[in-house]
């Protein structure tokens, strides 16, 4: 068996007959595929790990995606529901009288949502022509759930637009003025 392990045998009439220093070529060699040998089984062994963590962030992200869906799903069915008259919009008077009931006020619970006032609910999803439509609807349970959940987060940024709104609408006003006075 030559190869199979035996090649002290094999160098040692090289080295004895020939010159000592090819042992010294030898030792170097086996070094050389020993290193190499244990390196190519670390990069498979590194590979098949890396692979199956990135299966692992495909699934993770996959199952992301899944709840997510999952949860439009209930917001649409939410509103479906809270949307008596089929128009896809929901006035201030289809939400206070739907949202008085239990069965709504439990898919609200089951949503993660608070309802503690149906009024300033609605005012929050409103985008103020007194109607929230399936869009509004979304992007102001989306904001409700998860970190940015309390109402006075919210209610700061429609106060805030609203704000904004008004300055630009004076900011207007004011360069009306100052072109009238220069004319």
């Amino acid at each position: 068996t030559r190869f199979g392990g035996g090649w002290p045998n094999s160098a040692r009439r090289l080295i004895e007959e020939v010159h000592w220093s090819y042992q010294l070529f030898f030792a170097a060699y086996v070094w050389v595929v020993v290193f190499a040998v244990t390196r190519i089984i670390t990069a498979l062994f590194l590979k098949d790990t890396l692979q199956a963590a990135n299966e692992d962030a495909d699934m993770v992200i996959r199952e992301q995606k899944a709840i997510r869906d999952r949860y439009m799903k209930k917001i649409r069915d939410l509103f479906s529901l809270v949307d008596d008259s089929g128009d896809g919009v929901i006035s201030l008077s289809e939400f206070q009288h739907v949202a008085a009931h239990s069965k709504v006020r439990t898919y609200f619970s089951a949503l993660d949502l608070q309802l503690p006032e149906i009024c300033e609910l609605f005012s929050l999803l409103d985008n103020g022509d007194g109607e929230v439509s399936y869009t509004e609807f979304c992007q102001g349970v989306m904001r409700l759930k998860g970190q940015a959940r309390a109402m006075d987060v919210i209610s700061t940024m429609r106060d805030t637009r609203m704000i904004l709104q008004k300055c630009e609408a004076l900011e207007a006003k004011l360069e009306d003025l100052r072109l009238d006075r220069m004319a």
